[in-house]
């Protein structure tokens, strides 16, 4: 993955056998390394028509969900870079549903180049405007952007889940 960039933000929950939710956030500044960085709104819609993965903390041998079958779907909104995937019926698939649903998981991040023309910087502040996205990936970790959260929501009363879910964000 060569010059590839790997970016962590998101929250996420299980509803049945699917994850929904950010892979990234528009406008929240994140630390990287010796720079500031912020995503602007519509960075990714060049890339939403193309083939993007879903896979577990980057590892391209740990395969969850793909654009080109329908497995995995993308969309910006006002928030951020929208997913909804659908799990596999596999050992990975359910290993990570099991952990989506005790909460353990650190959040999402993506996989992206940047094309000529798609940042800019100011000192050591660098705004993405346009990226080539090549992958989402949940993680087991910390995600880089703060304020990201991981929720499940299966496997439970509605009710119960969005009170837990309610209490978490707050």
């Amino acid at each position: 993955m060569k010059n590839h960039e790997f970016r962590s933000a998101a929250e996420f929950r299980a509803t049945g056998r699917r994850l929904e939710g950010y892979a990234a956030v528009f406008d929240r500044e994140a630390r990287i390394a010796d720079f500031t960085e912020v995503v602007r709104p519509g960075a990714f819609a060049d890339s939403l028509a193309g083939d993007v993965l879903a896979l577990v903390d980057h590892d391209t041998s740990r395969l969850l969900a793909r654009t080109r079958s329908g497995t995995l779907r993308l969309a910006e909104d006002s928030r951020g870079l929208a997913f909804s995937l659908d799990l596999p019926d596999t050992s990975l698939g359910r290993d990570v549903l099991a952990l989506a649903e005790r909460g353990d998981l650190g959040g999402c991040s993506f996989a992206f180049t940047v094309p000529a023309g798609g940042e800019t910087w100011r000192g050591d502040r660098r705004e993405l405007r346009r990226v080539n996205l090549h992958e989402i990936s949940i993680v087991a970790a910390w995600p880089a952007y703060d304020g990201t959260t991981v929720q499940a929501r299966s496997r439970c009363l509605r009710l119960a889940c969005a009170r837990r879910w309610l209490e978490t964000v707050r």
